[in-house]
């Protein structure tokens, strides 16, 4: 293998190369698409700025163009003899247009196009990430309206503590994943900053025009700094690991519930026999797996951040091959966080809530505290009502009134899904995705 910083002297040993190109090459695959998407603005630019000839110009983003094709088509790989997706573009505009295709590189560094695809990719499966949260958030408003006024018992210390119902945990998920789309939205503004043009992490000397690479790729601004843009690299998949992180927790904490609330013991909701898997010895078992695999990978995700961090804590500024371990473990989160959003809207999409759970004589004390409050409306000191209720529970004399009236915002009788379904769309319409598709369709059909 002949690597791209190649100067003419010996061939690479085939260890150290297996062992520094790792699994680039495989995961470069997931970048390739961005890779050619930034050398069509890079070109333009040089065009601009005089470092590449008009003649030069158009069949370079011509040919750029049938190789995102081919990636598009799934009909792109990456040479065994071949370092990285940033040298295959290189080759095949080589191959296409002969030493005109090596001329890209110009005021490039694969520093700064590295960084640069992470952003591009980063942002586009954020984008993924978006709409499939709001699918879900949808679907449990949804299910929280349907199912508003079907009553169950609230814990506290898996006690039973109070009147609780399906309207408000299904919308307590959705307002937390409207808190979280805060920070994927946070995420995605520190990631939709232009590094392109820092090069190797100290600029260049020549005129490259970054502010013209920034707007034709959608960027909202530019790291202005050329060595805090290579910076950024390791602090982007941490700030965005994070952001995973925040999601992933939310629906951890679904799935312990729904896990829960399925067992015999509680007996709160019911899952479509699809949504279960049976035993090898056990006839009558119907296992919540699809929860417990989400519980758990959730959980795996959750510690990206730490994994990340470990990788690019205690390095100093500038670029390091430590870099290339994020990859690994940063690229796949957005498949495997995708894959739990889909799995998850299926299954509270299908579930099945129990109509008459507090027809049970055991949940009568979660009405307790409704008592006291009639009692205090009636002119009964609270201390003096807490003591006459608990006493008549300890004696059992304890009658549970359950015609509950709660009214004020984000209780039993006023949900408030309107509210939370607002500051969801809020939150999504302040991402920049129709300005990023123009300026990336635009892009694309300057090489036609």
């Amino acid at each position: 293998m002949k690597p791209i910083w190649d100067k003419g002297g010996k061939e690479m040993n085939s260890l150290i190369g297996r062992y520094t190109v790792g699994r680039d090459r495989e995961m470069d695959m997931m970048l390739a698409r961005y890779d050619v998407l930034g050398s069509m603005a890079h070109i333009t630019m040089l065009q601009k700025v005089g470092l590449l000839g008009k003649e030069e110009l158009k069949p370079l983003l011509k040919g750029l163009k049938t190789i995102l094709g081919n990636i598009d088509k799934g009909e792109f790989s990456i040479s065994p003899n071949v370092e990285d997706v940033h040298s295959e573009v290189e080759a095949e505009l080589t191959q296409m247009y002969g030493e005109m295709g090596k001329k890209i590189h110009s005021g490039r560094s694969r520093n700064d196009q590295v960084l640069l695809d992470l952003k591009l990719f980063t942002r586009s499966r954020l984008r993924n990430i978006v709409e499939s949260i709001k699918q879900l958030s949808d679907v449990l408003i949804g299910q929280s309206d349907k199912y508003k006024d079907v009553l169950l018992p609230g814990y506290t210390h898996l006690q039973i503590a109070m009147p609780s119902s399906f309207g408000l945990w299904f919308g307590a998920y959705a307002e937390s994943l409207a808190d979280d789309m805060l920070f994927v939205k946070a995420a995605f503004d520190m990631c939709n900053q232009n590094p392109l043009g820092s090069a190797a992490g100290y600029g260049s000397s020549f005129p490259l025009d970054r502010e013209m690479t920034t707007s034709l790729l959608g960027f909202d601004s530019m790291n202005y700094n050329v060595v805090y843009a290579q910076m950024t690299r390791g602090k982007l998949e941490r700030n965005v690991a994070f952001a995973i992180g925040a999601v992933a927790s939310t629906l951890s904490r679904l799935a312990f519930d729904a896990c829960l609330y399925n067992s015999q013991n509680f007996g709160f909701i019911r899952l479509p026999e699809d949504c279960t898997t049976g035993s090898s010895i056990m006839p009558h078992k119907k296992n919540p797996d699809v929860f417990e695999l989400t519980r758990a990978k959730c959980n795996s995700l959750q510690a990206l951040q730490q994994n990340i961090m470990m990788i690019t804590n205690n390095l100093p500024s500038g670029y390091f091959r430590d870099m290339q371990q994020t990859k690994e473990l940063f690229l796949p989160a957005f498949d495997q966080l995708e894959d739990i959003l889909t799995m998850v809207t299926y299954m509270m999409k299908n579930i099945v809530p129990n109509m008459d759970i507090l027809k049970d004589s055991k949940y009568d004390p979660i009405f307790s505290v409704e008592e006291v409050n009639r009692l205090v409306l009636d002119g009964m000191p609270f201390r003096e009502a807490y003591v006459k209720v608990g006493q008549e529970i300890a004696k059992g004399d304890f009658k549970a009134d359950k015609n509950i009236c709660h009214t004020h915002q984000g209780s039993i009788g006023n949900l408030c899904n309107d509210k939370i379904g607002q500051k969801m769309a809020a939150i999504i319409d302040s991402f920049p995705f129709d300005r990023i598709d123009a300026a990336e369709n635009a892009l694309i059909r300057s090489a036609e």
